[in-house]
Protein backbone atom coordinates (compact mmCIF):
# COMPACT_ATOMS: atom_id res chain seq x y z
CA UNK A 1 0.00 0.00 0.00
CA UNK A 2 1.24 3.43 -0.83
CA UNK A 3 1.15 5.43 1.99
CA UNK A 4 0.21 9.52 1.70
CA UNK A 5 2.11 10.24 5.05
CA UNK A 6 5.92 10.16 6.10
CA UNK A 7 7.38 10.97 9.32
CA UNK A 8 7.37 14.51 8.58
CA UNK A 9 3.40 14.40 8.31
CA UNK A 10 2.63 11.57 10.70
CA UNK A 11 0.84 13.47 13.28
CA UNK A 12 -1.27 11.99 15.85
CA UNK A 13 -5.11 13.86 16.51
CA UNK A 14 -6.14 15.69 19.51
CA UNK A 15 -7.88 12.89 21.96
CA UNK A 16 -8.91 14.91 25.07
CA UNK A 17 -9.70 12.78 27.66
CA UNK A 18 -13.00 12.94 29.41
CA UNK A 19 -13.74 13.31 32.73
CA UNK A 20 -15.68 10.08 32.68
CA UNK A 21 -12.74 8.70 30.97
CA UNK A 22 -10.48 10.02 33.91
CA UNK A 23 -12.74 8.50 36.62
CA UNK A 24 -12.83 5.18 35.33
CA UNK A 25 -9.05 5.21 35.20
CA UNK A 26 -8.61 6.15 38.40
CA UNK A 27 -11.20 3.75 39.58
CA UNK A 28 -10.14 0.79 37.63
CA UNK A 29 -6.35 1.36 36.65
CA UNK A 30 -7.06 1.32 32.99
CA UNK A 31 -9.38 2.80 30.21
CA UNK A 32 -9.83 1.88 27.00
CA UNK A 33 -9.24 4.54 24.41
CA UNK A 34 -10.80 3.62 20.92
CA UNK A 35 -9.32 4.88 17.91
CA UNK A 36 -6.57 6.86 18.70
CA UNK A 37 -4.69 6.44 15.50
CA UNK A 38 -6.12 5.68 12.29
CA UNK A 39 -5.66 2.66 9.85
CA UNK A 40 -3.16 4.16 7.96
CA UNK A 41 -1.04 5.07 10.84
CA UNK A 42 -1.50 1.70 12.21
CA UNK A 43 0.01 0.09 8.98
CA UNK A 44 2.84 2.66 9.02
CA UNK A 45 3.75 1.85 12.72
CA UNK A 46 3.35 -1.83 12.48
CA UNK A 47 5.97 -2.01 9.25
CA UNK A 48 8.46 -0.70 11.27
CA UNK A 49 8.04 -2.63 13.93
CA UNK A 50 8.35 -5.31 11.98
CA UNK A 51 11.36 -4.20 10.34
CA UNK A 52 13.13 -3.61 13.84
CA UNK A 53 12.29 -7.61 14.67
CA UNK A 54 13.83 -8.58 11.19
CA UNK A 55 16.82 -6.79 12.22
CA UNK A 56 17.31 -8.24 16.02
CA UNK A 57 15.48 -11.30 15.03
CA UNK A 58 12.05 -12.79 15.93
CA UNK A 59 12.15 -15.69 17.69
CA UNK A 60 8.86 -17.98 18.90
CA UNK A 61 8.73 -15.80 22.05
CA UNK A 62 5.87 -14.65 24.44
CA UNK A 63 7.00 -10.93 24.43
CA UNK A 64 9.45 -9.60 22.05
CA UNK A 65 10.36 -6.34 23.22
CA UNK A 66 13.19 -3.36 22.18
CA UNK A 67 13.06 0.21 23.10
CA UNK A 68 14.92 0.92 19.78
CA UNK A 69 13.84 2.88 16.73
CA UNK A 70 15.42 4.97 14.08
CA UNK A 71 15.62 8.55 14.42
CA UNK A 72 13.18 10.82 12.39
CA UNK A 73 11.40 7.65 11.28
CA UNK A 74 7.41 7.11 12.23
CA UNK A 75 7.81 5.47 15.35
CA UNK A 76 10.14 8.90 16.64
CA UNK A 77 7.38 10.85 15.81
CA UNK A 78 4.58 8.78 17.45
CA UNK A 79 7.15 7.95 20.51
CA UNK A 80 7.56 12.03 21.13
CA UNK A 81 4.07 13.14 19.87
CA UNK A 82 2.68 15.84 22.14
CA UNK A 83 -0.57 14.24 21.72
CA UNK A 84 0.16 11.15 23.62
CA UNK A 85 2.01 13.03 26.34
CA UNK A 86 -0.93 15.42 26.92
CA UNK A 87 -3.35 11.78 27.23
CA UNK A 88 -0.90 10.94 29.53
CA UNK A 89 -0.43 14.23 31.38
CA UNK A 90 -4.53 14.45 31.38
CA UNK A 91 -4.50 10.65 33.12
CA UNK A 92 -1.30 11.05 35.25
CA UNK A 93 -2.87 14.41 36.39
CA UNK A 94 0.10 16.28 35.93
CA UNK A 95 2.28 17.32 33.72
CA UNK A 96 4.38 14.18 32.62
CA UNK A 97 7.57 12.83 30.90
CA UNK A 98 8.70 10.15 28.63
CA UNK A 99 10.18 6.96 30.92
CA UNK A 100 9.90 4.72 28.25
CA UNK A 101 9.09 3.21 24.65
CA UNK A 102 9.35 -0.46 23.73
CA UNK A 103 7.27 -2.96 20.99
CA UNK A 104 5.19 -5.52 22.03
CA UNK A 105 5.29 -8.45 19.95
CA UNK A 106 3.66 -12.29 20.65
CA UNK A 107 4.74 -14.38 18.29
CA UNK A 108 2.54 -16.76 15.98
CA UNK A 109 1.85 -20.20 17.23
CA UNK A 110 4.65 -20.03 19.68
CA UNK A 111 3.73 -16.99 22.01
CA UNK A 112 3.41 -18.27 25.29
CA UNK A 113 1.39 -16.67 28.41
CA UNK A 114 3.09 -13.85 29.78
CA UNK A 115 1.89 -13.83 33.60
CA UNK A 116 0.64 -11.42 35.50
CA UNK A 117 3.11 -8.62 37.41
CA UNK A 118 3.08 -5.14 37.94
CA UNK A 119 5.68 -2.99 36.29
CA UNK A 120 6.49 -1.26 39.34
CA UNK A 121 7.82 -4.83 40.62
CA UNK A 122 10.77 -3.79 38.27
CA UNK A 123 12.02 -0.19 39.01
CA UNK A 124 10.17 1.04 41.91
CA UNK A 125 8.32 4.46 41.15
CA UNK A 126 6.56 6.22 44.34
CA UNK A 127 3.54 8.28 42.07
CA UNK A 128 1.66 8.15 39.30
CA UNK A 129 3.11 6.59 36.15
CA UNK A 130 1.52 5.39 33.04
CA UNK A 131 1.46 2.79 30.15
CA UNK A 132 -0.17 3.92 26.48
CA UNK A 133 -0.64 0.17 24.94
CA UNK A 134 -1.48 0.56 21.56
CA UNK A 135 -3.17 -2.40 19.35
CA UNK A 136 -0.86 -2.45 16.07
CA UNK A 137 -3.22 -5.74 15.15
CA UNK A 138 -6.44 -7.32 16.14
CA UNK A 139 -6.35 -7.91 19.88
CA UNK A 140 -8.30 -11.33 20.67
CA UNK A 141 -8.44 -14.24 23.19
CA UNK A 142 -6.89 -16.57 20.74
CA UNK A 143 -3.82 -14.34 19.63
CA UNK A 144 -3.28 -13.34 23.58
CA UNK A 145 -4.34 -9.78 23.90
CA UNK A 146 -3.84 -8.40 27.22
CA UNK A 147 -5.58 -9.51 30.90
CA UNK A 148 -6.12 -6.69 33.01
CA UNK A 149 -7.18 -6.98 36.61
CA UNK A 150 -9.05 -4.11 37.62
CA UNK A 151 -9.10 -2.16 40.93
CA UNK A 152 -5.60 -3.86 41.17
CA UNK A 153 -3.71 -0.55 41.33
CA UNK A 154 -5.18 0.33 44.54
CA UNK A 155 -3.11 -2.50 46.65
CA UNK A 156 -0.05 -0.53 46.01
CA UNK A 157 3.60 -2.41 44.68
CA UNK A 158 2.79 -6.30 45.36
CA UNK A 159 5.50 -9.05 46.58
CA UNK A 160 6.63 -10.53 43.42
CA UNK A 161 8.46 -13.40 42.27
CA UNK A 162 10.30 -14.52 39.58
CA UNK A 163 8.24 -16.10 36.48
CA UNK A 164 9.43 -19.51 36.21
CA UNK A 165 10.60 -19.11 32.68
CA UNK A 166 13.71 -18.65 33.03
CA UNK A 167 13.78 -15.18 31.70
CA UNK A 168 13.74 -12.81 34.62
CA UNK A 169 10.47 -11.55 34.33
CA UNK A 170 8.34 -11.23 37.21
CA UNK A 171 5.10 -12.38 38.35
CA UNK A 172 2.60 -11.70 41.30
CA UNK A 173 2.51 -14.25 44.19
CA UNK A 174 -1.22 -15.58 43.54
CA UNK A 175 -3.21 -16.39 40.04
CA UNK A 176 -5.72 -13.24 39.15
CA UNK A 177 -9.23 -15.42 38.41
CA UNK A 178 -10.97 -11.85 38.01
CA UNK A 179 -9.25 -10.02 35.26
CA UNK A 180 -10.71 -8.38 32.07
CA UNK A 181 -9.90 -10.05 28.52
CA UNK A 182 -8.82 -6.14 26.96
CA UNK A 183 -10.41 -6.69 23.24
CA UNK A 184 -8.87 -4.25 20.38
CA UNK A 185 -8.81 -3.50 17.18
CA UNK A 186 -5.98 -1.78 15.69
CA UNK A 187 -5.19 1.92 16.36
CA UNK A 188 -7.07 1.33 19.90
CA UNK A 189 -4.76 2.00 23.43
CA UNK A 190 -5.54 0.82 26.47
CA UNK A 191 -3.76 3.27 29.45
CA UNK A 192 -2.94 1.31 32.32
CA UNK A 193 -1.59 2.45 36.02
CA UNK A 194 2.41 1.31 37.04
CA UNK A 195 0.57 -0.51 39.90
CA UNK A 196 -2.27 -2.26 37.68
CA UNK A 197 -1.78 -5.98 37.06
CA UNK A 198 -1.53 -7.28 34.08
CA UNK A 199 -0.54 -9.75 31.55
CA UNK A 200 -1.53 -11.73 28.88
CA UNK A 201 -2.87 -15.29 26.97
CA UNK A 202 -0.71 -17.24 24.91
CA UNK A 203 -1.02 -17.26 20.56
CA UNK A 204 -2.59 -19.87 19.40
CA UNK A 205 -3.17 -17.92 16.09
CA UNK A 206 -0.73 -18.13 13.25
CA UNK A 207 -0.05 -14.13 13.13
CA UNK A 208 2.20 -12.47 14.73
CA UNK A 209 0.49 -10.36 17.77
CA UNK A 210 1.91 -6.52 17.64
CA UNK A 211 1.88 -3.71 19.70
CA UNK A 212 3.36 -0.66 20.58
CA UNK A 213 3.92 0.56 24.23
CA UNK A 214 4.97 4.10 25.84
CA UNK A 215 5.56 4.55 29.06
CA UNK A 216 5.51 8.33 30.61
CA UNK A 217 5.90 9.26 34.45
CA UNK A 218 4.40 12.45 36.35
CA UNK A 219 6.75 15.02 36.57
CA UNK A 220 6.92 14.96 40.45
CA UNK A 221 8.02 10.98 40.52
CA UNK A 222 10.84 9.97 41.88
CA UNK A 223 12.39 6.38 41.19
CA UNK A 224 14.28 3.79 43.37
CA UNK A 225 17.98 3.40 42.81
CA UNK A 226 19.01 1.04 45.20
CA UNK A 227 18.43 2.62 48.50
CA UNK A 228 17.90 5.67 47.17
CA UNK A 229 15.05 8.27 46.01
CA UNK A 230 15.69 9.59 42.64
CA UNK A 231 13.85 12.43 40.68
CA UNK A 232 12.97 11.08 37.36
CA UNK A 233 12.08 14.41 35.84
CA UNK A 234 16.42 15.15 36.81
CA UNK A 235 17.78 11.97 37.08
CA UNK A 236 16.10 9.88 34.09
CA UNK A 237 16.11 5.90 34.72
CA UNK A 238 17.04 5.81 31.01
CA UNK A 239 18.82 7.74 28.71
CA UNK A 240 18.71 6.14 25.21
CA UNK A 241 15.10 6.34 24.80
CA UNK A 242 15.52 9.23 21.66
CA UNK A 243 16.15 7.00 18.62
CA UNK A 244 19.11 5.95 17.01
CA UNK A 245 21.30 5.41 14.16
CA UNK A 246 21.54 1.92 14.18
CA UNK A 247 19.37 -0.81 15.56
CA UNK A 248 21.47 -3.20 17.33
CA UNK A 249 20.35 -6.75 18.97
CA UNK A 250 18.63 -5.87 22.85
CA UNK A 251 21.27 -6.48 25.66
CA UNK A 252 19.25 -7.89 29.24
CA UNK A 253 15.88 -5.93 29.62
CA UNK A 254 14.99 -3.01 31.71
CA UNK A 255 11.76 -3.08 33.41
CA UNK A 256 11.12 -6.63 32.41
CA UNK A 257 11.07 -5.50 28.79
Amino acid sequence: MNSTLSPATFTVAAYPISPVQKEYYDREGYVLLPNLLSREQVDLLRGEVMEIMKIIGLEPTKLKQTGQYFYSSVLDHFVHSEVMRQVASALTGGPSTLYMPFTAVKTGQGGGRFHFHQDNQYTRHDGPSINLWTALTPMTEANGCLQIVPKSHLKGTLDSELSGDGDMHHKVRWEPDDFVQVLMEPGDCVAFTRLTVHGSGPNNTPENRIAYAVQYHRDDVRWLDGEKWRSLKAHPRWLDIHGCKEILPPEGKRDGH
